[in-house]
């Protein structure tokens, strides 16, 4: 493929190798490294002067550094005259703080998306944001790529009984992902309502839909301390689910997440590689991992050659 060049940010490298391995192409060289006072120092190693550029950087892990790491690299490439730089970000940063839900709170999701198209963004590729209206927070295009495909490729291959079973949303923010996938998979679905005291912290939760004797599977866009997703199991095992399974697009499992999985009555919890997971899946044989890096590298091709993106929405490419 000529004229274009990916390059990695430090967040997630195995990712992106799998991107440019399914594009053929070699990965761009580039040093990233810190100085003794912990500024973020980044050297591309060759040129880029009229080429199109691509940058992989997950929010995960050290999530400030990985984000700054990444503006860093779209200013070093802008003013290196790339002709586009596109930000290819798995699971977007701050994505959660996007709207004032209570007073003098921050929406730090806008401002990521301001300093990204500050430092030279020209386009933005992200995977299942956790409200899609954060697209609107952009004054440059955002591909909002979806698990969806994947996830109901991974339902048919490893869930016996997927044609009796019921798919079911933690919260009612997640209502929209679930009803799709039950439509495409031609189930029913329910619903948990939850309330929160604060964040990262669930007070009660109640069950709307009838999941007796069948299986349940748990879809939610992101799980972070696991609390809503472990006490959603409880809920659903308590009014008579057979087998709870739990699929989620971003596994970020920080604090008590893995232990909390470990200790719940959950069959798997499957998730995508748009973070890391290889620690966690050491540290619990329940997680499971989807591989996304073909959808990724897909989207990045029919970027580059100027094609529909709209393909990836409701198929897993080959």
């Amino acid at each position: 493929m000529p004229n274009i060049k990916v390059f990695s940010g430090s967040s997630h490298p195995d990712l992106a190798q799998k991107i440019v391995d399914r594009l053929g192409i070699d990965l761009g060289k580039v040093v990233t490294k810190k100085f003794s006072n912990m500024e973020t120092c980044v050297e591309i190693g060759e040129s880029v002067r009229g080429e199109d550029v691509y940058i992989v950087q997950s929010g995960s892990g050290e999530i400030n550094d990985n984000l700054m790491e990444l503006l860093i690299m779209i200013n070093a490439c802008k003013i290196a005259s790339a002709s586009r730089v596109t930000a290819v970000i798995p699971c977007f940063p701050y994505a959660r703080q996007d709207k004032k839900d209570k007073s003098r709170a921050p929406i730090t999701a806008k401002l990521v998306a301001n300093i990204l198209s500050v430092s030279g963004a020209d386009h933005i590729i992200t995977m299942d944001l956790h409200a899609s209206q954060i697209q609107g927070f952009f004054d440059i295009p955002v591909d909002n790529l979806f698990a969806e495909p994947a996830v109901l490729k991974w339902i048919k291959e490893n869930i016996p009984d997927w044609k009796t079973s019921i798919v079911v949303s933690p919260d009612a923010g997640g209502a929209k992902r679930v009803t799709s996938i039950a439509d495409r998979l031609n189930v029913e679905f329910a619903l948990i309502h939850k309330e929160r005291k604060k964040a990262n912290e669930v007070a009660s939760m109640v069950l709307v839909g009838d999941v007796k004797d069948r299986t349940a599977i748990l879809v939610d866009d992101m799980a972070d301390t696991c609390g809503t997703i472990c006490h959603a199991a409880e809920k659903l095992i308590e009014a008579g689910a057979i087998k709870v399974y739990a699929i989620l697009t971003h596994g970020i499992f920080s604090g008590p997440a893995i232990s909390r999985i470990n200790n719940a009555c959950l069959e798997a919890v499957v998730v995508t590689n748009t973070i890391p997971q290889e620690r966690h899946m050491q540290d619990c044989p329940k997680i499971q991992c989807i591989d996304v890096s073909m959808m990724l590298a897909e989207a990045v091709r029919r970027t580059h050659n100027g094609e529909s993106v709209s393909y990836l929405f409701s198929n897993v490419p080959y």
